[in-house]
């Protein structure tokens, strides 16, 4: 993959991110929270980030 498409892929990367912690804020904001969806949310965030992170280093080389 070349430079624009990492810059792509970490782009789409931090939208994502931003995606899972809004729909985590609606989540909490309800009388019930469920939590099962916020623990899977939370952990799709933690792969994003990881992924984030072996993209930028990638972009770096």
């Amino acid at each position: 993959m070349g430079k624009q498409g990492w810059k792509k892929r970490i782009e789409s990367l931090r939208l994502r991110i931003l995606e899972h912690e809004n729909k985590i804020k609606k989540e909490r904001a309800k009388f019930h929270p469920n939590e099962g969806v916020i623990k899977h949310w939370n952990a799709e965030i933690e792969a994003f980030k990881n992924s984030l992170n072996r993209a930028l280093k990638r972009l770096k080389k």
